[in-house]
């Protein structure tokens, strides 16, 4: 849950957004592209990839590596850009058909066997102490929680973060949950107009993964909403301010310049009451901002 002032400042970003749309479709799209790097580094980081950020802006550029990897995280670099760029197009409403497709071109040439179908007979599956459901129940329970996100009137980040909450706790597949889960929650922020969230893999212990050893045994999703909010508010920050700022300088810099101590810069940052953003783990600032 969300008190009201979070909900009021969320919805004037997104009047402010929506205003500064209009004309800059090309460039907002473009904006989002240049972070699919990002998001794809950071997805597959958070599932332990030891691919970095340069690795896999190298993958995806066709780029040659100074390294040896392995080619399944190559396949993992490249499926997860391919199932993001999809999403980007993606016109039709959030069915369980387009998640397994989705499934299935994040899967390609990685495991076909398992790719763009849930789990069944004897595939359990565990993520540390937590057992995903029956795999006898997979299919039914996903085709109740799509309903339910498509029927239920919820304020849109509650739907958004129990989707997240419930999909997880239920690992549909074999492989590729964390990654999909994550996909799944741009896919329907931006079917409502809002851009991409980036859940940052240097912050999973301290701001991700707790939240997911809460849920099962609370069913209370609070702390998804309260988290995708604050990534909701640096989206619309980042955006707002590439299309109005003169020039974006790091926070570091900005802080020294207003006589504002560092870490207290970063904190209010991280609480979104700056309109901060970060830009290759590095948080940014427009520079005239008073």
């Amino acid at each position: 849950m969300l008190y009201q002032p979070t909900k009021d400042r969320i919805e004037s970003l997104r009047k402010q957004f929506a205003a500064l749309s209009k004309g800059n479709k090309k460039l907002l799209e473009e904006i989002t592209i240049a972070e699919i790097p990002e998001m794809v580094y950071n997805s597959n980081a958070i599932e332990n990839s030891t691919l970095t950020l340069e690795d896999t802006e190298k993958i995806l550029s066709g780029a040659a590596l100074n390294r040896k990897v392995d080619v399944r995280e190559v396949f993992e670099a490249k499926n997860l850009a391919g199932v993001t760029e999809t999403i980007l197009k993606a016109k039709q409403p959030l069915s369980v058909n387009l998640i397994l497709d989705l499934h299935k071109l994040l899967l390609t040439n990685i495991d076909e066997s398992i790719a763009g179908r849930f789990r069944r007979g004897k595939e359990w599956v565990r993520v540390g102490n937590h057992l995903g459901a029956n795999p006898a129940f997979v299919a039914s329970l996903m085709e109740e929680l799509v309903t339910d996100y498509n029927t239920k009137d919820r304020y849109f980040l509650d739907a958004i973060a129990h989707f997240h909450a419930e999909f997880e706790t239920i690992h549909p597949f074999v492989d590729g949950n964390g990654r999909i889960g994550r996909v799944l929650i741009n896919l329907q922020l931006m079917q409502i107009g809002l851009p991409p969230i980036i859940i940052q893999n240097k912050s999973k212990h301290q701001e991700y993964y707790p939240l997911f050893t809460n849920y099962p045994v609370t069913m209370k999703f609070d702390g998804f909403t309260q988290f995708f909010g604050l990534l909701l508010q640096e989206a619309l920050h980042k955006r707002i301010t590439m299309l109005t700022a003169k020039k974006v300088i790091p926070l570091s810099l900005w802080a020294s310049q207003h006589h504002v101590k560092p870490n207290i810069a970063a904190n209010k940052a991280k609480r979104q009451t700056i309109p901060a953003f970060r830009l290759r783990e590095k948080w940014m600032i427009d520079v005239d901002y008073r």
